[in-house]
């Protein structure tokens, strides 16, 4: 996606698509906002042309953009349409076909997706005329987002609440993803495991999840039916994604196991400790009686296994290295029998762990090693998924 329109509408909600906007840009996407006059008197152009970088158009007719019909010149290239808010008005004039302003026209004339935000008092959103309004336009192929519950401007409190702008970001990206994964159901795992010593000491490491969470939106956007099996973790599931939580290695084990066998496909990000403390105690050990010497055990091997008994799944492995991590990444997808295994060196600046970013290199059974540059880890989530696409047409 490289170009979204945003409409704005003249609601109270209008004060929180600053915030939308921005999340757009900051995903690389460029922005193009179009107000209608009666938003113009509840957030100024001037936000919105300082936080894309692009001009504001309010009026229908004035000064040219060019010499193309305005309408058509800003449609031009976009990927996406967002009406946030959607008022009942310009619902209504939606539904009819009217084109009094430059949004209402621009909706009209655009061949893109179309996404729509309701946004007004509970007993306008429960109105028969706005019932039938909604229900025309999903039937014309808008994509429209439910209202969230709460308190409203007017003091009330039921549905008509606009979402807030990280859940309508998220809308908006699944209404445009190719939906290639559909109904394909997929086991992802992240973040780490926590092996206990006692009640408040543990063996872990510095695994945050994001790249397992990454995937399993990625997945879940393009249409995957997705567990995500995840250690600790401040991260808060994806939107359509199933999540089970645990903290061992034996606990994510028996997790993995128990869904194992109904997935096509699966993804082990998770960090899973190697080792655990060979005992364990139920009471906080004093530092005055602990020895100096801690015992591990080996922890189940969780890929190894799930490799014995692969059939015909597709089977994606992650390795972090600090040394000779083509070779050790390689030995490892043979040894497991993977189909990929995507390896990052974590003295590379900007890779691995608690980081947002990442630079990996991929190999396929053949050996074939893909080096990838550095990027967000959303955008290699859906990167690999590309790369597991081709895998599965075969």
């Amino acid at each position: 996606m490289k170009k979204v329109i945003i409409g704005v509408t003249g609601g109270i909600a209008a004060y929180k698509v600053p915030e939308l906007a921005r999340l757009f840009v900051r995903s690389g996407i460029d922005v193009q906002v179009v107000m209608t006059p009666a938003a113009a008197e509840f957030i100024t152009p001037l936000t919105f042309q300082t936080l894309t970088g692009n001009p504001v158009f309010v009026e229908m007719y004035g000064d040219r953009t060019g010499e193309r019909v305005r309408h058509v010149e800003l449609l031009e290239n976009a990927d996406l349409m967002v009406i946030a808010p959607a008022t009942a008005n310009t619902l209504g004039k939606m539904a009819l076909g009217l084109a009094d302003n430059l949004l209402a026209t621009l909706y009209l004339a655009a061949d893109c997706p179309v996404v729509v935000i309701p946004s007004m008092n509970v007993n306008m959103f429960k109105h028969p005329a706005v019932v039938s309004n909604i229900e025309l336009l999903q039937k014309r192929g808008c994509h429209v987002m439910d209202p969230d519950q709460g308190e409203l401007a007017c003091g009330v409190y039921g549905s008509g609440r606009m979402p807030e702008p990280y859940d309508i970001f998220n809308f908006a990206r699944r209404a445009v993803m190719i939906k290639d994964y559909q109904g394909i159901e997929v086991l992802v795992t992240a973040g780490p495991t926590r092996e206990p010593l006692d009640p408040v000491r543990y063996i872990s490491n510095p695994s945050t999840g994001l790249m397992g969470f990454s995937l399993a939106r990625a997945l879940s956007d393009r249409g995957a039916l997705v567990t995500l099996v995840s250690g600790p973790t401040h991260l808060t599931a994806p939107a359509g994604v199933r999540l089970v939580k645990v903290n061992t290695a034996a606990e994510m084990r028996e997790a993995v196991l128990s869904d194992y066998s109904k997935c096509r496909i699966i993804y082990k990000a998770a960090a899973v400790s190697d080792f655990r403390p060979a005992e364990n105690w139920d009471e906080k050990v004093k530092k005055e009686k602990a020895s100096m010497t801690l015992q591990l055990a080996s922890n189940p091997d969780i890929l190894l296994e799930l490799g014995k008994n692969k059939g015909n799944k597709i089977l994606v492995g992650f390795a972090a290295e600090t040394e000779d991590a083509l070779q050790n990444a390689h030995d490892k997808l043979v040894n497991k029998n993977l189909d990929l295994i995507i390896v990052n060196n974590l003295k590379e600046p900007g890779s691995g762990f608690a980081v947002n970013t990442n630079r990996v290199s991929i190999i396929d059974r053949d050996g074939k090693v893909e080096e990838i540059p550095l990027m967000e880890k959303e955008e290699l989530a859906h990167l690999i998924l590309d790369r597991t696409a081709v895998l599965l047409k075969k």
